[in-house]
């Protein structure tokens, strides 16, 4: 038996010598339940997609340093079954960065905890021995699914959109070349991608076949991308890795919607010029917990992604399709032959009762202190990464001096990301890195110790990866007029506020307590509070649902103690939060809300059939 082979040909892909040409879409294996990844994957497959595109994401498998996860959401090698069931080839993209709008751009936080100064995506000898150990995990698990040792892995892709790195360290790019296909040797096709720009070559490494992305709004210069690709890759297929059918959104802005028709007239170009294409996103899902990335950019250098990666992508974020699939699908059935499966109908979610939370217990209690896992006492200013602490909450307290002026002004130098300020326990004001609001008035006579409670939103995923964060600066405070003073001996506590079996201990230290509330307005003047409720379903009408956090301020959202993520429909755009099935069971459901600014009144939640995103 001759062996199997995917290979560059002067023209097309060649498998096993035949002519290959594709139309993938992405869908990350992390951002949904492990039991919906096949029913995902069928509708993807009923569209005509012959191949399915992944990034691998190092953080969910490495959470901790020689600390690996394959269950659950991290469970590749099933992932990468179904795929072989189905039918379907698979476009594996392990990075190690993979931006994606993922925290940190899927690199673990505890790279900065480990190795302080580090410089990722470069020759750092940290890095590069960081990668080497992670790359020889992953390549053991993924080696019988290479489609040269009969699997269905046809390409492995080397770094991920490399040439907008500012580094542009062409050894580093040459070393992940060469360390990748140690692994994947002619058993696949390595490649690049990289954004069509003047920094193109950057990204380019030889022996890797160079591929391009771009979506709906740069058709005009679609000629020009192809022949800035072939100025540098005379020979072999074209091929667009990350065609758009939507876009990223952040918090604070309009969603991002992309037309249906555009996008499906811009795909039938590309094939009619023998293009082979993936869709970014095909299908998006959710940033579950604290997964959610952010950028570099807006008027304060950072904006935070939502927790929805419904990305406005053919496959809604619980996996429906829609209009936009139907005309996708028809257009590949004018170039390849359609599967005979129907797309499946979509699933109409559940609309339940509105629900009634109570609060529970505050943030500065002693039932809040059960959530602290790392502590300083007349400490320096502390990161989260110095604290080895992935997310959540980190609270800062130290004495303020004697104050000469009325009002003072405390300034948080290096805010990452944003900070509810307290004097004693009455609220002062809320700062933001995302909205370059770092200071704000103190009294003198309102408290005598201050308190800053950091909230990290997401680290950046593009471009700038040395996010910290927490206080990366100084906190001053004015004195007298032109004289600042700095705070020091800070006691520090955070809360990382993500563990499954902690959340749902919690649930049950306070299941049956109520707090009283500052106020009857709602707003939380004292500190966060957790609201708690129980939402109980027969085994009848159990099925996906969207939360409705309308009326409350920003929080996070737990169900039966899994972190759901971020809610924050003051700002939107996002509104509802994502309920999947596979979550909620028959019987009691808790849902516990960390609400940091403002409950409704009365403290309801209510439960939509369908999201709402667009607020």
């Amino acid at each position: 038996m001759s062996k199997r082979t995917f290979r560059v040909g002067e023209t097309d892909f060649e498998m096993d010598g035949s002519k290959f040409q594709y139309v993938a879409g992405s869908f990350h294996y992390f951002r949904a339940f492990r039991d919906t990844w096949e029913d995902k994957l069928t509708v993807m497959k009923s569209t005509g997609l012959n191949v399915i595109d992944t990034y691998v994401e190092w953080a969910t498998h490495e959470p901790e340093p020689n600390m690996y996860e394959w269950d659950d959401f991290a469970d590749l090698p099933y992932f990468l079954e179904l795929t072989q069931k189905l039918g379907l080839y698979v476009i594996l993209r392990p990075g190690p960065y993979i931006c994606a709008e993922r925290d940190n751009g899927g690199l673990p936080y505890w790279l900065f905890s480990q190795y302080p100064g580090i410089r990722v995506r470069t020759s750092d000898e940290n890095y590069l021995n960081a990668v080497r150990s992670w790359y020889e995990v992953l390549f053991t698990k993924i080696d019988p699914y290479l489609y040269g040792k009969g699997g269905n892995i046809i390409m492995v892709q080397v770094e991920n959109e490399y040439g907008v790195f500012e580094a542009c360290d062409k050894n580093y790019m040459s070393w992940l070349k060469n360390e990748t296909e140690k692994y994947v040797g002619d058993s696949a096709v390595l490649f690049t991608v990289d954004i069509p720009n003047e920094r193109f070559e950057c990204g380019i490494t030889e022996g890797a076949f160079v591929t391009t992305d771009f979506g709906i709004d740069r058709v005009d210069e679609m000629e020009s991308i192809w022949q800035l690709v072939r100025r540098h890759q005379p020979t072999g297929p074209l091929v667009n890795s990350e065609f758009y059918p939507g876009w990223l959104t952040h918090w604070q802005e309009d969603n991002q919607r992309r037309d249906a028709d555009e996008v499906a007239n811009v795909l039938r170009r590309m094939l009619q010029d023998g293009a082979s294409v993936n869709f970014y996103m095909f299908f998006g899902g959710t940033n579950f917990g604290f997964t959610a990335g952010a950028n570099a950019w807006g008027i304060g250098g950072y904006q935070a992604d939502i927790t929805s990666y419904d990305y406005d992508a053919p496959m809604d974020e619980a996996g429906n399709p829609t209009m936009k699939l139907i005309k996708i699908r028809n257009v590949i059935g004018e170039f390849f032959t359609l599967p005979t499966i129907e797309v499946p109908e979509v699933k109409v979610g559940r609309a339940y009762p509105d629900l009634a939370l109570h609060p529970v217990a505050k943030l500065f209690s002693p039932d809040g202190q059960f959530l602290v896992q790392n502590t300083r006492i007349g400490s320096e200013l502390e990161t989260f990464e110095s604290l080895r602490q992935m997310s959540g909450l980190i609270l800062y307290e130290a004495n303020l001096p004697k104050i000469r002026i009325d009002p003072s002004v405390l300034t948080v130098n290096g805010l990452a990301d944003r900070a509810h300020v307290y004097q004693d326990n009455h609220f002062v004001g809320c700062l933001s890195r995302e909205n370059a609001i770092t200071r704000l008035p103190i009294n003198p006579g309102t408290g005598s110790r201050i308190r800053i409670l950091v909230e990290n939103q997401g680290r950046i995923n593009f471009d700038k990866l040395d996010d910290i964060k927490g206080i990366l600066g100084n906190v001053t405070v004015q004195q007298r007029l032109g004289e600042e003073e700095e705070l020091r001996n800070w006691d520090i506590s955070g809360y990382p506020l993500s563990n499954r079996a902690s959340m749902n201990e919690f649930v049950q230290r306070v299941e049956g307590k109520t707090v009283p509330l500052p106020n009857q307005n709602g707003v939380l003047t004292e500190g966060p509070v957790f609201f708690l409720g129980n939402l109980r379903l027969t085994a009848d009408n159990i099925g996906d649902t969207y939360l409705d956090p309308s009326g409350w301020g920003k929080g996070v959202l737990y169900v039966n103690g899994f972190n759901l993520g971020r809610y924050w429909p003051v700002a939107g755009p996002q509104i509802t939060m994502y309920v999947p099935q596979s979550i909620l069971r028959v019987g009691d459901n808790s849902i516990l809300l960390l609400e940091y600014q403002k409950a409704p009144m009365p403290t309801m939640v209510s439960f939509k059939s369908q999201s709402f995103l667009d607020g």
